[in-house]
């Protein structure tokens, strides 16, 4: 199915998954147009995709015609309002219900009624965030979780609420095929199916670390070693951001009140320090840019 009926692709936030989904939409040749809530943020985050843009020229990934045809294809802006011509709009800010309501609230007010309205979270209930929406609009309100590093990760979890229509499943799986990465159809619960899975890992890790059942590049290399993991759980965690971890965490164990989903207090330390893991600097390791340099003592 092809999506060129639908307009240009806009998101909301041009941070590491934003500027991530922009790069990849406007890679596959559709018209992307990414919001931020000032200059200075949209500079950062179109200076982000230019960069990986610059590398897979200087890597002979993409030569400088397709370069420049790419950049053409990506528009930033200040105003909802140059969202409104946008078919699909993809929500990418920061992990917490109260920003991600008041996105929806605004893109209410300016998109279509049939336009398709998806979140990037990877913890809150789609239908959370529909409520602040008119039920005329609720078939076209999916989830549509991208995974960081996007442009390297080939998988999208396409969320379905108890109103998502068929029309709009289809629209958004031929939407993934075109951008090149895989889709499964995960169920409207906190967590969806990888997080489920993937945060009581992650916890259990942080866990073992802070019982000091070993050091933090031992659990790491067990885990790559042992069982195959291409990233240690550690390494994983700042890579992921460990304020996320913890406010995906957070909703996960007020839905479920599993202790599996509970956040432990060393995760909450570090945060609560500014040591949020790869873009802070500091977390389990310590960062320059993205590159991993030695553990951090705890």
């Amino acid at each position: 199915m092809d999506l060129s009926e639908l307009g240009p692709v806009g998101i909301v936030g041009c941070g590491l998954m934003g500027a991530g989904i922009a790069q990849v939409a406007a890679q596959a040749g559709l018209d992307v147009v990414v919001k931020e809530v000032d200059a200075a943020a949209l500079k950062r985050g179109l200076g982000r995709v230019d960069a990986q843009w610059e590398k897979a020229v200087a890597k002979g990934k993409l030569d400088a015609a397709a370069r420049a045809a790419c950049s053409d294809r990506l528009k930033g802006t200040l105003h909802w309002t140059d969202l409104s011509e946008c078919g699909l709009v993809i929500e990418a800010v920061p992990e917490l219900l109260d920003l991600k309501l008041k996105a929806f609230t605004e893109l209410d007010k300016v998109m279509a009624p049939s336009t398709l309205l998806c979140s990037n979270t990877s913890s809150l209930p789609i239908t959370e965030l529909m409520a602040v929406l008119g039920p005329d609009r609720h078939p076209f309100v999916a989830g549509l979780h991208f995974f960081n590093p996007v442009p390297a990760m080939p998988l999208v979890e396409i969320i379905r609420t108890v109103a998502t229509s068929e029309e709009a499943l289809a629209l958004l799986r031929a939407f993934v095929v075109q951008i090149g990465k895989t889709a499964i159809l995960a169920p409207d619960a906190p967590g969806f199916v990888v997080n489920r899975l993937l945060v009581p890992y992650i916890l259990d890790c942080i866990r073992c670390r802070e019982q000091k059942l070993a050091s933090t590049e031992d659990i790491d290399a067990g885990m790559r070693l042992g069982c195959g993991h291409p990233m240690g759980p550690l390494h994983l965690s700042d890579f992921i951001g460990l304020d996320t971890i913890v406010n995906v965490a957070e909703v996960m164990f007020e839905a479920y009140g599993d202790s599996r989903y509970k956040a432990p207090p060393l995760v909450k330390q570090l945060v609560a320090a500014g040591r949020t893991g790869r873009k802070s600097g500091l977390g389990f390791y310590r960062w320059e840019g993205d590159t991993r340099m030695e553990a951090q003592v705890l």
